[in-house]
C-alpha cells in the first residue's frame, strides 16, 4: 500500500491565517487565492510558499474502445496530436511557452513509433507498457502486469523531473470513456451521470457511448479494488498518470490537476492513498458532464470555470498564474503594521 503523509498542521495553518488576516486588505477579501496560498504553504510545510522549475506532462495513449464509436474523432489523432504537442502548435504549447512551463510528451502507449530512427525527440519520454489498451468490452483494457508498468513509468517520470509543482495534460482519443468508467466504478455513481459527449458527440453517438460503457461495466462487475478497477477498465496513459500523482504526492509536490481524465487519475490515486487531494489543486470545471458531480466527490472548488473541454493541459496552464499569485501575496504584500496603514476602527 502506498503511503502519503497527512499534511494536516493546525500550528502551521493557524499562523498563516494570522499572517493573511494581517495583510493589508479586509480579511478575507481575496477569496479563493487566500484559501490557495494556505494550501500551498501547508502543501510544502513553510509560511512563504514557493514554485519551482513547474512541469506539465501529457500522458498520451490510445485505447481499444475507441473502435467502438465512443468518439467524435478517430484513433490516429491521438499520435497527430501528439506531434502537434511537440512541434510547438497545440493549445498547451502555446500556454506552456506563455507561463514559462517546462512541457514533457510522454508516450505511455500509443499506436506509433514516434523516432523510428531511434534517435532522441526533445520533449518526449517514450515509456509505452502496451500498444494501446485493450477495448475493455471484451476484456481487461490492461492486464495487471501492464498496469503496474504503466504506474511504475509514472513514479519513474517524476522522479526524473525537477522542480516541485507538477500540472498534469492528458491526449488519447477515446479517454473519457475511459474515465467515466473508472468515475462509475469508484464512485459508485451511475454511468449515465458519469458520461458526457467527450470530443463532441451527437445524441445519437452519446447513446451508443453510454450503451458501450455499460456493456464494459458489466463485463468487469467484479472488479472493485482501485487497481483492479484501473486494469480492467483504464488505459495507460491514467495508470502511468496515477504513478506519477502518488510519487509527487510523496514528495510533497503541488499538483495541479487539469480536467475530467486527469481528475480520473487523482480518483484511482486517492483511493489507493487518500492524502493524495491535500496536494491536489483542481484548476477548472469543465463542461464534460461528469466533472462537476468528480469535484463534488472530491469535496473541493475547482479555480476556474471556463467552459473548457480540451484537455491536454490546458486548464492547468491557464490557472497556473493564480498559484504564482498566491504565493507571491505570501511574499510580498505588506501587512497593515509593516506598511503604516490603518486597521478598521474598533465595533
Amino acid at each position: 500500500m502506498t503511503e502519503v503523509a497527512n499534511l494536516h498542521n493546525p500550528v502551521l495553518a493557524a499562523t498563516m491565517q494570522q499572517v493573511l488576516d494581517a495583510k493589508t486588505k479586509p480579511q478575507g477579501s481575496l477569496g479563493k487565492l487566500e484559501a490557495l496560498a494556505m494550501q500551498l504553504a501547508l502543501i510544502q510545510g513553510r509560511m512563504t510558499p514557493q514554485l519551482d522549475a513547474p512541469q506539465m506532462v501529457v500522458f498520451a495513449a490510445d485505447h481499444g474502445i475507441a473502435a467502438r464509436g465512443v468518439s467524435a474523432y478517430p484513433s490516429d489523432v491521438t499520435w497527430q496530436m501528439v506531434e502537434n504537442f511537440l512541434a510547438g502548435g497545440a493549445a498547451v504549447s502555446v500556454l506552456a511557452r506563455q507561463h514559462g512551463l517546462a512541457l514533457t510528451v510522454v508516450d505511455c502507449g500509443v499506436r506509433h513509433d514516434f523516432a523510428p530512427d531511434g534517435r532522441t525527440r526533445p520533449g518526449l519520454i517514450v515509456a509505452k507498457a502496451a500498444l494501446g489498451a485493450a477495448d475493455s468490452t471484451q476484456g481487461a483494457a490492461m492486464s495487471r502486469a501492464e498496469c503496474d508498468t504503466a504506474m511504475a513509468h509514472g513514479v519513474a517520470i517524476v522522479k526524473s523531473l525537477p522542480g516541485n509543482a507538477l500540472l498534469l495534460g492528458e491526449m488519447g482519443i477515446g479517454n473519457t470513456s475511459a474515465a467515466a468508467l473508472l468515475m462509475a466504478r469508484l464512485t459508485g455513481l451511475p454511468v449515465e451521470r458519469c458520461a458526457g459527449r467527450g470530443t463532441g458527440l451527437d445524441d445519437a453517438g452519446l447513446a451508443r457511448k453510454l450503451g458501450v460503457l455499460r456493456e464494459a461495466l458489466a463485463r468487469h462487475a467484479d472488479a472493485h479494488a482501485p487497481l483492479e478497477v484501473l486494469a480492467a477498465l483504464g488505459g495507460l496513459e491514467i495508470a502511468t498518470m496515477t504513478g506519477a500523482i502518488l510519487q509527487a504526492a510523496q514528495e510533497r509536490r503541488v499538483i495541479v490537476v487539469d480536467g475530467f481524465i486527469t481528475g480520473a487519475a487523482v480518483l484511482v490515486a486517492n483511493t489507493i492513498a487518500p492524502n493524495v487531494l491535500q496536494r491536489c489543486v483542481f484548476a477548472h470545471c469543465s463542461a464534460e458532464a461528469g466533472h462537476a458531480l468528480m469535484l463534488q466527490h472530491f469535496g473541493v472548488d475547482a479555480l476556474l470555470q471556463l467552459g473548457l473541454r480540451l484537455g491536454e493541459g490546458s486548464g492547468a496552464a491557464l490557472a497556473w498564474p493564480l498559484l504564482e499569485s498566491a504565493c507571491r501575496i505570501m511574499r510580498e504584500m505588506a501587512s497593515f503594521a509593516s506598511a503604516g496603514v490603518s486597521e478598521k476602527a474598533p465595533g
